[in-house]
């Protein structure tokens, strides 16, 4: 076996350990396609309890109450 061989073979070797040692570390760090999927529901259920909330009459009127006094503020 020549230098160059021996040297790939050594650097390959190494990498491989890495990739490795990476992938151990890391473990299970992201969210599965059904994790992503309930994380959208619940987001999209948040977001219509929200929009209900928001367009009810008293917090409607309160928010827009809001609006008026920061536009009107005199500084």
């Amino acid at each position: 076996m020549n230098t160059a061989t021996r040297l790939i073979r050594i650097t390959v070797a190494r990498t491989r350990r890495r990739f490795r040692a990476v992938r151990t570390a890391a473990g299970d760090a992201g969210m599965t396609t059904a994790e992503y999927a309930m994380g959208t529901f619940a987001a999209v259920g948040l977001a219509i309890v929200l929009y209900k909330v928001v367009t009810g009459g008293s917090i409607g009127a309160m928010i827009e109450g809001v609006i008026k006094k920061a536009l009107d503020a005199h500084f």
